[in-house]
């Protein structure tokens, strides 16, 4: 197993987690920012109005993308499973 085949491992895994991240990440920055522009135009200052829909908006894309999700985390598992016949000790 060389450097290589290692740094391409955990490149791979990194990239994973980072797409795989994203939707929940960008929802709830979305809501974020509207709701911040919201408080902005009305003068609330409620530091705890963004939580709620934060915390619903990122469930809801979750709920919706669990099983794409799910799917690239199996076939990157079965990815790695394949690999161990490869790796000599």
């Amino acid at each position: 197993m060389s450097i290589g085949f290692i740094v391409e491992m955990i490149r791979s895994a990194v990239f994973l987690v980072l797409m795989l991240s994203a939707p929940m990440l960008l929802a709830g920055l979305l809501v974020g920012l509207l709701i911040s522009i919201f408080q902005a135009t009305t003068s609330i200052q409620e530091q705890t109005l963004t939580f709620v829909p934060k915390i619903a908006a990122i469930l809801l894309v979750l709920v919706f993308s669990s099983e794409w999700i799910f799917s690239a985390l199996r076939d990157y598992t079965v990815e790695l499973f394949n690999l161990i016949p490869t790796v000599s000790g």
